[in-house]
Protein backbone atom coordinates (compact mmCIF):
# COMPACT_ATOMS: atom_id res chain seq x y z
CA UNK A 1 0.00 0.00 0.00
CA UNK A 2 1.59 3.47 -1.17
CA UNK A 3 2.05 6.17 1.93
CA UNK A 4 1.22 9.18 -0.38
CA UNK A 5 1.23 10.30 -4.02
CA UNK A 6 1.21 13.92 -5.11
CA UNK A 7 0.02 13.21 -8.52
CA UNK A 8 -3.27 11.18 -6.99
CA UNK A 9 -5.46 13.75 -5.57
CA UNK A 10 -8.61 11.01 -4.66
CA UNK A 11 -8.58 7.60 -3.24
CA UNK A 12 -10.87 5.61 -1.42
CA UNK A 13 -8.68 5.77 1.80
CA UNK A 14 -8.71 9.47 1.59
CA UNK A 15 -9.08 10.34 5.27
CA UNK A 16 -10.38 13.74 5.87
CA UNK A 17 -8.38 15.50 8.28
CA UNK A 18 -10.88 17.85 9.53
CA UNK A 19 -14.57 18.08 9.43
CA UNK A 20 -17.27 21.02 9.95
CA UNK A 21 -17.44 23.53 12.77
CA UNK A 22 -16.59 20.35 15.13
CA UNK A 23 -13.31 19.48 13.67
CA UNK A 24 -11.90 23.01 13.09
CA UNK A 25 -12.58 24.02 16.68
CA UNK A 26 -10.98 20.06 18.33
CA UNK A 27 -8.05 21.34 15.43
CA UNK A 28 -7.15 24.84 17.08
CA UNK A 29 -7.73 23.05 20.45
CA UNK A 30 -5.27 20.53 19.69
CA UNK A 31 -2.60 23.36 18.09
CA UNK A 32 -3.16 25.70 21.02
CA UNK A 33 -2.78 22.98 23.89
CA UNK A 34 0.41 21.85 22.35
CA UNK A 35 1.99 25.31 21.67
CA UNK A 36 1.81 25.92 25.51
CA UNK A 37 2.67 22.61 25.82
CA UNK A 38 6.12 23.35 23.70
CA UNK A 39 7.05 26.34 26.14
CA UNK A 40 6.06 24.80 29.12
CA UNK A 41 8.03 21.71 28.35
CA UNK A 42 11.20 24.22 27.28
CA UNK A 43 10.99 27.86 28.57
CA UNK A 44 13.06 29.10 26.01
CA UNK A 45 13.42 30.50 22.56
CA UNK A 46 13.86 26.87 21.53
CA UNK A 47 10.20 26.17 22.75
CA UNK A 48 8.62 29.36 21.58
CA UNK A 49 10.22 27.91 18.15
CA UNK A 50 8.70 24.95 18.66
CA UNK A 51 5.55 26.85 19.55
CA UNK A 52 5.57 28.16 15.90
CA UNK A 53 6.39 24.67 14.54
CA UNK A 54 2.93 23.32 15.70
CA UNK A 55 0.69 25.53 13.11
CA UNK A 56 3.03 24.38 10.27
CA UNK A 57 3.02 20.90 11.42
CA UNK A 58 -1.23 21.01 11.62
CA UNK A 59 -1.30 23.18 8.51
CA UNK A 60 0.79 20.13 6.85
CA UNK A 61 -0.93 17.64 8.72
CA UNK A 62 -4.45 18.98 6.88
CA UNK A 63 -3.63 19.57 3.86
CA UNK A 64 -1.67 16.18 3.16
CA UNK A 65 -4.76 14.80 4.49
CA UNK A 66 -7.13 16.43 2.33
CA UNK A 67 -4.89 16.77 -1.06
CA UNK A 68 -2.02 14.39 -0.92
CA UNK A 69 0.02 17.13 -1.08
CA UNK A 70 2.99 19.05 1.11
CA UNK A 71 3.40 22.53 0.05
CA UNK A 72 7.49 23.08 -0.22
CA UNK A 73 6.45 26.38 1.35
CA UNK A 74 5.77 24.87 4.52
CA UNK A 75 8.19 22.18 4.38
CA UNK A 76 10.94 25.43 4.18
CA UNK A 77 9.40 27.23 7.05
CA UNK A 78 9.35 24.05 9.37
CA UNK A 79 12.92 23.44 8.11
CA UNK A 80 14.21 26.86 8.54
CA UNK A 81 12.59 26.95 12.18
CA UNK A 82 14.38 23.60 13.30
CA UNK A 83 17.66 25.12 12.21
CA UNK A 84 16.87 28.26 13.93
CA UNK A 85 16.16 26.40 17.03
CA UNK A 86 19.06 24.22 16.50
CA UNK A 87 20.94 27.63 16.66
CA UNK A 88 19.99 28.59 19.84
CA UNK A 89 21.60 25.60 21.14
CA UNK A 90 24.83 25.71 24.10
CA UNK A 91 27.06 25.30 20.39
CA UNK A 92 24.93 26.95 18.11
CA UNK A 93 27.58 25.60 15.01
CA UNK A 94 27.64 22.03 16.68
CA UNK A 95 23.72 22.13 16.57
CA UNK A 96 23.48 23.36 12.73
CA UNK A 97 25.85 20.98 11.80
CA UNK A 98 23.56 18.06 13.55
CA UNK A 99 20.06 19.90 12.19
CA UNK A 100 21.72 19.68 8.80
CA UNK A 101 23.24 16.45 8.57
CA UNK A 102 19.87 14.87 10.55
CA UNK A 103 17.75 16.84 8.07
CA UNK A 104 19.95 15.41 4.92
CA UNK A 105 20.35 12.04 6.13
CA UNK A 106 16.43 11.35 7.01
CA UNK A 107 15.78 12.71 3.66
CA UNK A 108 17.96 10.63 2.07
CA UNK A 109 16.27 7.28 3.93
CA UNK A 110 12.97 8.50 2.43
CA UNK A 111 14.44 9.24 -0.72
CA UNK A 112 16.23 6.03 -1.06
CA UNK A 113 12.69 4.47 -0.15
CA UNK A 114 10.58 6.10 -2.98
CA UNK A 115 13.10 4.88 -5.15
CA UNK A 116 13.37 1.55 -3.99
CA UNK A 117 9.91 1.12 -4.01
CA UNK A 118 9.37 2.31 -7.59
CA UNK A 119 11.95 0.19 -8.84
CA UNK A 120 10.20 -2.84 -7.54
CA UNK A 121 6.39 -1.72 -8.26
CA UNK A 122 6.53 0.76 -11.17
CA UNK A 123 4.89 3.47 -9.22
CA UNK A 124 5.60 5.97 -6.43
CA UNK A 125 5.10 4.87 -2.80
CA UNK A 126 6.17 8.14 -0.90
CA UNK A 127 5.58 11.16 -2.09
CA UNK A 128 8.71 14.07 -2.40
CA UNK A 129 6.68 16.14 -0.13
CA UNK A 130 6.93 13.36 2.37
CA UNK A 131 10.52 12.99 1.26
CA UNK A 132 10.81 17.05 2.15
CA UNK A 133 8.77 16.69 5.43
CA UNK A 134 11.49 13.86 6.58
CA UNK A 135 13.97 16.67 6.17
CA UNK A 136 12.19 19.15 8.81
CA UNK A 137 11.95 15.99 10.94
CA UNK A 138 15.62 15.41 10.65
CA UNK A 139 16.63 18.93 10.88
CA UNK A 140 14.57 19.18 14.41
CA UNK A 141 15.19 15.72 16.25
CA UNK A 142 17.80 13.86 17.50
CA UNK A 143 19.32 10.55 15.97
CA UNK A 144 17.26 8.74 18.71
CA UNK A 145 13.94 10.42 17.92
CA UNK A 146 13.72 9.95 14.49
CA UNK A 147 12.85 6.42 14.39
CA UNK A 148 10.39 6.84 17.06
CA UNK A 149 8.34 10.06 14.95
CA UNK A 150 8.33 7.38 11.93
CA UNK A 151 7.22 4.20 13.99
CA UNK A 152 4.59 6.48 15.28
CA UNK A 153 3.51 8.00 12.62
CA UNK A 154 3.62 4.46 10.55
CA UNK A 155 1.56 2.53 13.58
CA UNK A 156 -1.44 5.28 13.85
CA UNK A 157 -1.18 5.52 9.90
CA UNK A 158 -1.95 1.76 9.55
CA UNK A 159 -4.82 1.77 12.14
CA UNK A 160 -6.58 4.91 10.95
CA UNK A 161 -6.54 3.11 7.31
CA UNK A 162 -7.74 -0.02 9.26
CA UNK A 163 -10.28 1.56 10.96
CA UNK A 164 -11.21 3.46 8.04
CA UNK A 165 -11.53 0.22 5.81
CA UNK A 166 -13.43 -1.51 8.88
CA UNK A 167 -16.02 1.24 8.70
CA UNK A 168 -16.65 1.35 4.89
CA UNK A 169 -16.90 -2.71 4.94
CA UNK A 170 -13.92 -2.92 2.33
CA UNK A 171 -11.18 -5.35 2.74
CA UNK A 172 -7.58 -4.06 2.29
CA UNK A 173 -6.69 -2.68 -1.46
CA UNK A 174 -3.11 -3.07 -2.55
CA UNK A 175 -3.26 0.43 -4.45
CA UNK A 176 -4.95 2.25 -2.06
CA UNK A 177 -3.50 4.95 -0.95
CA UNK A 178 -2.36 6.70 2.57
CA UNK A 179 -1.71 10.41 3.15
CA UNK A 180 1.73 9.47 5.26
CA UNK A 181 2.14 13.30 6.02
CA UNK A 182 -1.33 13.77 7.70
CA UNK A 183 0.59 11.59 10.54
CA UNK A 184 4.19 11.87 10.04
CA UNK A 185 3.77 15.80 10.47
CA UNK A 186 2.08 15.46 14.40
CA UNK A 187 4.91 12.57 14.97
CA UNK A 188 7.56 15.09 14.47
CA UNK A 189 6.03 17.04 17.24
CA UNK A 190 5.85 13.93 19.76
CA UNK A 191 9.64 13.06 18.42
CA UNK A 192 10.47 16.32 19.55
CA UNK A 193 8.55 15.90 23.42
CA UNK A 194 10.31 12.17 23.26
CA UNK A 195 13.96 14.24 22.65
CA UNK A 196 12.79 16.70 25.87
CA UNK A 197 12.08 13.93 27.95
CA UNK A 198 14.98 12.01 26.78
CA UNK A 199 17.07 15.13 27.98
CA UNK A 200 15.56 15.40 31.13
CA UNK A 201 13.50 18.40 30.86
CA UNK A 202 10.19 17.15 31.56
Amino acid sequence: MPLSSPTRRSSPARLRATGGLAGKAAMAAAVTAAMAVSVAVEPSIGGVLAAALVPVLAAIAVIDGRHFIIPDSLNALGALLGLAAAATMPEPVEGLICALLGGAGLAFVFLAIRVGYRALRGRDGLGLGDVKLAAVAGAWLSVTAMPVAVEVAALAGLTAYGVHRLASGGAPRVRDRLPFGLFFAPAIWIGWLFDRWAAGLM
